[in-house]
């Protein structure tokens, strides 16, 4: 059981020219304003979002969120930067080989928003700490980059167990056109060996509904391209089930992997978040203006 008493507080922003006190947040994130609304940019700004998995999907997601203005941020990898993943990650660089992700994200994260607060947890999700990692939390949302199908079903029943906001994605190895990526309930996907497993997993497990006209109430980001395998000689075999050392996950070892997917993957997945939050701050301030009139009428 993880300790989060050891877990490191949020990062400071390292030494730069943008720290809280010298930018200009409005001019900074003005565009966002301008395309969401004002209370869209004030949720955002209040909003703590957790990434679960910030590899060639998850960096993607985080960079987006930050640069969306998304106030909090917590993130959950336990795995260092490594030179086979400078073809899809966004924090892949060669001054950063070695270097734990989290860290290497935290320290762009204050280069774009010194005034987000973020929070690294250096180790893995798996069904023994939800409690602690997720339930100790008030998330408004969590985003499963996970690549693992164990601890992916079991963050997926915890989230729709108590009530938190979630959205999954599917494997991104293999795939070569972004087009192809689309959003459904969970029960929906195809072309997608990773999350039919999950799928599985949660309706054997978890008592999920079976078939198709009752949904989990779960989005996942998928894609319906069929996947290219690579030549037999450089695949590697497929795991069973949980590990996803074999072909079926989003580390995309055994498949090829391209950024242009595997990026796609987690910017559609931020954006779906973007749009829940905003769509939230415009019911919540319809519903102060009807209640406002209310009080005026009585």
């Amino acid at each position: 059981m993880t300790d989060l008493s050891l877990i490191p507080a949020p990062a400071p922003a390292p030494d730069s020219a943008s720290t809280v006190a010298d930018i200009d947040f409005d001019r900074r994130f003005g565009g966002i304003a301008r395309l969401y609304g004002k209370d869209a940019l004030a949720r955002f700004r209040a909003a703590h979002v957790c990434v679960i998995g910030v590899g060639g999907v998850g960096s993607w997601v985080v960079e987006a969120l930050a640069r969306s203005a998304i106030g909090n941020i917590t993130m959950i990898d336990l795995d260092n930067v490594a030179e086979s993943n400078i073809n899809r990650q966004l924090h892949a660089l060669s001054d950063t080989l070695g270097m734990a992700k989290v860290t290497a994200l935290a320290e762009r994260i204050a280069q774009i928003n010194p005034t987000c607060t973020v929070t690294q947890i250096e180790d893995f999700l798996t069904a023994d700490n939800l409690d602690e990692m997720i339930g100790a939390h008030r998330y408004d949302y969590v985003i499963d980059a996970i690549d693992n199908a164990r601890a992916k079903t079991a963050l997926i029943a915890y989230c729709r167990q108590h009530g938190i906001p979630l959205v999954t994605i599917g494997s991104a190895g293999g795939q070569t056109d972004p087009t192809r990526i689309a959003i459904r309930d969970l029960c929906l996907t195809e072309q997608e060996p990773l999350l039919a497993k999950v799928r599985r997993r949660l309706r054997n497990d978890h008592g999920f509904p079976r078939g198709t006209k009752n949904k989990f109430g779960i989005d996942a980001v998928f894609s319906t391209e069929p996947l290219r395998f690579p030549d037999a000689p450089e695949a590697c075999a497929v795991g069973d089930g949980d590990s996803t050392a074999g072909v079926t996950g989003l580390n995309c070892a055994g498949f090829g992997s391209s950024m242009v997917v595997t990026a796609s993957f987690g910017l559609i997945a931020a954006s779906h978040v973007l749009r829940k939050l905003a769509d939230s701050a415009v019911q919540a301030s319809e519903s102060a203006d009807k209640n406002a009139t209310l009080d005026r009428a009585a």
